[in-house]
């Protein structure tokens, strides 16, 4: 049996793609994703909890976990785990983490060379919306 990826050519995707862009009326150029962030957030009484997923995550793919931060860092309210990992990835861990989380605040973004839009307009956030310090980017 074909997959819907198999069946889905890159020139379908291109033309569907420039029709979304022409009925939304946007640019036919969007920046190029040279990666994504995904923020796992946590407090004292969720470390383990997030240490534990963080490496769950760092076993199942190939990304880069960052350190446990148990202190808020940059624009993060509070304390963090970064984990750092291809476009190619987004559809397997994105749903892994959404499964997984258990309750865990996540923010996710794109890593295009625009901080403070990547943080902000692009944002994906599970759980709770936190306010970052933005400032950071200005």
């Amino acid at each position: 049996m074909q997959s819907l990826n198999d069946k889905i050519s890159d020139r379908s995707i291109q033309s569907l793609r420039k029709t979304a862009m022409k009925t939304l009326k946007l640019s036919d150029s969007l920046p190029v994703i040279s990666g994504y962030h995904a923020h796992v957030y946590f407090d004292k009484t969720t470390l383990e909890q997030a240490r534990n997923l963080c490496q769950a995550a760092g076993r199942c793919f190939p990304i880069s976990v960052g350190r446990i931060h148990q202190k808020p860092i940059g624009p993060h309210p509070d304390w963090s785990c970064q984990l750092a990992f291809k476009p190619e990835l987004f559809g397997q861990l994105v749903p892994w983490l959404a499964f997984n989380r258990q309750g865990l605040v996540i923010f996710i973004h794109p890593d295009t060379g625009n901080d403070l839009g990547d943080h902000s307009e692009r944002a994906i956030w599970m759980g709770e919306i936190k306010k970052l310090d933005l400032s950071k980017f200005e």
